[in-house]
């Protein structure tokens, strides 16, 4: 293993064995130790399953890399075996550096220690030296921030307070290699915001391997993904790509025979940058100085469809309905999306996202609040146009991209029979806008003694 590599993963295989009564377990532990000395074929009395099947990657230090799947894929018993905890079948797994884990929920603890001791435990498996930890011991109990319940035992504990104790302690033990796995899924808001605070800043100096069913936290903080399916490697590439297969795997499941879904090829030799083109001066209070060119990318665009229709068209125009070379965000704009349908729809949906590089969605909206005053049915042939007002938010520097989507159904059972994910490319440049994800236009700045 190279010295910039932390994990690496070759040919690993883990088999289980599934006997069907305690019975068949013993006689496994008898019958083939007598039939080898009696120089008889040797019999099994269990079913395999093979968890993991010739897996095989690596994680570069500083590199942050998700691994998803469906439930039952393979995930933990991947990361249990990197973590040590299973022994592989098959296989091996190098690593480099103090490994720190957050796998199942209340792994490590003992449920009749308090959490104060669960912190001393922990801390001191995970390689601290007692110094260590009672230096560091105050600090990880504000991280927790569980109260009197620190000195209760754990077994007392809510979900939310395991995974707080837990948590805080991985982040305080000098970790070279940390291992989220799904934890973060029953903590409230306001800790799991400080956690990826806490896993952004690792990022800067660690090597983080993170597993969810979220899209958008393994858009926000990885940079690969690793796709498992019936414990063998699906895909692995760039999060952004291996998330979107995912999704078109996971809507193909929940269809089933109702449609199916063929996938959209990008053209990848289309150009994706524009020159910008000089704007008017902002009316707002603090000169912005953004630039927004529009791209269209129908043509290039890569998603799936199941032939019962097609988006043919995505425009973003000024309030007037004029298409301008370029935009500044903050003034009124119109996107319409028109579909042609092939079959008959009762409840056609027309749905865009604006999304930034990573793939988060920053906004977006559908049709259904307007169905819902109006129903819309369509018959196959005729075309639809589907129409949203909004002002245009104030963007970063960046290439951003307009998902478009359509579907038949409603809120909570449709299927969507075309899914681009790149229809429209906006290209911001020139941009000051500094803090988040979108900026607002200010029309007033002001700074004044009060008092």
């Amino acid at each position: 293993m190279s010295s910039d590599t932390s994990v690496a993963v070759r040919g690993l295989r883990k088999r289980y064995e599934i006997y069907e009564t305690p019975r068949h377990r013993l006689q496994q532990f008898v019958f083939p130790r007598i039939q080898r000395l009696l120089g008889l074929p040797v019999r099994h009395y269990f079913t395999e399953f093979w968890a993991l099947q010739d897996v095989s990657f690596s994680v570069q230090r500083g590199e942050t890399v998700a691994i998803i799947g469906r439930n039952g894929s393979g995930k933990s018993t991947l990361l249990q075996t990197i973590c040590g905890t299973l022994h592989a079948t098959e296989g091996e797994v190098e690593t480099r550096g103090r490994i720190a884990a957050l796998l199942e929920l209340g792994s490590g603890f003992n449920p009749e220690f308090t959490g104060r001791e669960n912190i001393l435990m922990n801390a001191a498996i995970l390689g601290l030296a007692t110094q260590e930890v009672e230096a560091r011991f105050d600090a990880i109990a504000a991280f927790a921030d569980i109260g009197d319940f620190l000195d209760q035992p754990v077994k007392t504990y809510s979900s939310g307070m395991y995974v707080r104790l837990a948590f805080a302690v991985i982040a305080h033990v000098d970790a070279d290699i940390l291992i989220i796995d799904e934890a973060l899924a029953v903590g409230d808001a306001v800790f799991t915001q400080k956690c990826m605070r806490f896993l952004r800043e690792f990022k800067k100096r660690g090597t983080l391997i993170f597993v969810s069913h979220d899209m958008g936290s393994v858009l926000a903080l990885c940079e690969r993904a690793v796709w498992l399916h019936q414990g063998q490697v699906r895909d692995i590439g760039p999060s952004k790509s291996v998330a979107e297969k995912y999704l078109q795997y996971t809507l193909q499941e929940v269809y089933g025979d109702s449609a199916r879904l063929e996938e959209l090829e990008a053209d990848t030799s289309a150009p994706t940058d524009l020159p910008a083109a000089p704007g008017p001066a902002s009316a707002a209070a603090i000169d912005y100085h953004s630039q927004v060119s529009v791209q269209d990318h129908l043509a290039e665009a890569n998603g799936w469809r199941t032939g019962g229709g097609e988006i043919v068209s995505v425009t973003l125009s000024d309030a007037d309905g004029q298409v301008p070379s370029v935009l500044q965000g903050g003034e009124t704009v119109r996107m319409t999306v028109q579909a042609r349908l092939h079959q008959p729809m009762a409840n056609p949906i027309i749905g865009f996202l604006v999304r930034d590089r990573l793939g988060q969605d920053l906004f977006g909206e559908n049709t259904l609040p307007a169905s819902a005053r109006r129903p819309c049915s369509a018959e196959a042939g005729q075309l639809l146009a589907a129409q949203f007002v909004f002002r245009l938010p104030m963007l970063p520097n960046g290439t951003y991209s307009v998902m478009t989507s359509l579907a038949d159904g409603d809120l909570y059972n449709n299927v969507q029979h075309h899914w681009l994910h790149d229809a429209v490319l906006l290209h911001v440049n020139s941009s000051t806008v500094r803090w988040g994800l979108v900026g607002v236009q200010c029309r007033e700045v002001s700074l004044e003694v009060a008092e």
